[in-house]
């Protein structure tokens, strides 16, 4: 079986699934606790969360801090190398909105683009 090694497919192993891209878009405006997740993405699993979080912290573009309180408090932030996708996010989310309006898709949330 072919291997293809290419921007695109690096891009999407990294990035892509259903949940990565908003995951990434909301620590790149500030650290999230684990149980803010659940509020800002409705419908995601603790499963699916877990295993998201741990791929993108495993591809160095999370970073997971735990606190020492009690009770334990756990906190995802965006690395150096995260930071750097936030302009692909930008053009992602810019890119969505203009394909909804063009198609007449009436978006369910207003989540603001342009943001660093």
């Amino acid at each position: 079986m072919a291997s293809y090694n290419t921007g695109i497919n690096i891009f999407m192993d990294i990035a892509g699934g259903k949940w990565k891209g908003l995951i990434l878009y909301f620590l790149s405006q500030q650290p999230v606790r684990t149980k803010a997740f659940y509020e800002l993405i409705p419908g995601i699993t603790q499963k699916v969360l877990t295993d998201q979080l741990k791929q993108l912290e495993r591809d160095g573009l999370v970073q997971r801090e735990v606190f020492n309180e009690i009770p334990p408090r756990v906190e995802y932030s965006l690395t150096a190398l995260g930071e750097t996708f936030i302009p692909v996010l930008n053009e992602m989310c810019d890119w969505g909105n203009k394909y909804a309006q063009l198609k007449g898709l009436e978006p369910d949330h207003h989540i603001p683009c342009d943001h660093s």
